[in-house]
């Protein structure tokens, strides 16, 4: 039997895959629950409405739509920010404008990549066959 502290409330408890003690675990569901409630009485709330509404931080609203538990599909208002700008978004972790630099840049780091390996193999491997051909046409 494992025993840790809670990371948000520092009591002791047997350590769950959770890794939170059995009241901080209720008090979140609690809090999950009222968002759900809320968002079914009040569809067109955006997130602060429903911050205010039920008194669960933004940030524990955000960490449920990020875990999938609270769609946003019903709930056309209720927008995200984006990790890395803020921009505000429906779904997933980043905007159109941040996923698509994202892809550019593993792209190119990719290209990167390549071109180097590409500049390794004629600097050792292609120079001496070059020099090997012309020996063997004589």
């Amino acid at each position: 039997m494992n025993l840790s502290n809670c990371p948000q409330c520092g009591k002791v408890y047997v350590t769950n895959h959770y890794k939170l003690c059995a009241n901080c675990l209720r008090d979140i569901e609690d809090q999950y629950r009222k968002c759900v409630d809320y968002l079914r009485q009040n569809r067109r709330c955006n997130l602060n409405e429903l911050s205010e509404g039920t008194g669960v931080s933004i940030r524990m609203i955000i960490r449920f739509i990020r875990e999938g538990r609270i769609s946003t599909k019903d709930a056309p208002n209720v927008q995200t920010p984006c990790e890395s700008c803020g921009e505000p978004i429906r779904d997933g972790t980043l905007c159109v404008g941040c996923r698509s630099k994202l892809s550019r840049d593993v792209q190119h780091m990719h290209e990167d990549t390549r071109r180097k390996e590409g500049l390794d193999m004629n600097e050792f491997g292609n120079t001496y066959m070059k020099d090997r051909s012309k020996f063997d046409k004589r």
